[in-house]
């Protein structure tokens, strides 16, 4: 078999005989999104180093509290999803994970974007949205594929200059955390479909005072009517 799917209410661990399947490819322990269901396991097992043939891992929608050190053995993922996990850190070692280019953190209790993150260069889309992160490092700056970042619902009151040299960036998402104003670089993101795509970027429900003086002096227009139109 080279995808797996395990499904149940009352999953609590990955079945032993799965760590077997040494030439698995995609593995599926997720409950389906319009269920609004919740699996139970709790632990993701080290012995998940042994799929080193994994290229998608999915586990949203358990009660995941911790993720193995082992889980940067799999050098060959290219999708992580971890969405509505209990989890409040990450190990290290995922920066390992040199092909990964789709990661899903979003509805876990993450305080921080951990740096080791900011090490995978393939990387074009991240979610963290609806955790608790305060600040993002300015070592994001090496994400250059990023091309969605999804920061809704979370506690950041600044961005790093950084985040403007993500210039592949087409959806930047920021509403509802406690933004009072953006880098003087803002409108250096130029790939931003402002004037087309509304959902492209978004600041609802952040204290924002004013624009960046760059977006206002040479940003796309787009950014400049949009700014006019969010302070009336």
């Amino acid at each position: 078999k080279k995808k797996l799917k395990i499904s149940g209410r009352e999953l609590a661990s990955v079945p032993v005989q799965v760590f077997g399947l040494d030439q698995l490819q995609v593995l599926e322990m997720s409950p389906e999104r319009e269920s609004c269901l919740r699996y139970r396991m709790e632990l993701l097992p080290p012995e998940i180093s042994r799929l080193r043939n994994l290229t998608c891992l999915y586990v949203d929608s358990n009660n995941l509290k911790k993720i193995p050190a082992e889980i940067g053995t799999l050098s060959h993922l290219e999708r992580l999803t971890l969405s509505n996990n209990s989890l409040s850190s990450l190990p290290p070692e995922m920066g390992a994970l040199q092909r990964l280019h789709s990661l899903h953190l979003a509805n876990n209790s993450l305080t921080e974007l951990p740096a080791s993150l900011c090490q995978l260069r393939s990387l074009t889309f991240l979610d963290v949205s609806d955790n608790k992160i305060g600040t993002i490092p300015s070592s994001i700056r090496h994400l250059e594929k990023l091309e969605t970042l999804l920061l809704l619902f979370n506690s950041l009151e600044s961005l790093p200059e950084d985040v403007c040299l993500l210039r592949n960036l087409h959806t930047l998402w920021l509403g509802n955390n406690h933004l009072r104003s953006l880098p003087a670089r803002f409108g250096e993101l130029v790939n931003l479909d402002w004037g087309c795509n509304y959902c492209s970027c978004n600041f609802e429900g952040n204290p924002l005072e004013s624009p960046p003086p760059e977006i206002c002096s040479r940003g796309p227009e787009e950014i400049r009517n949009y700014f006019l139109s969010f302070h009336r």
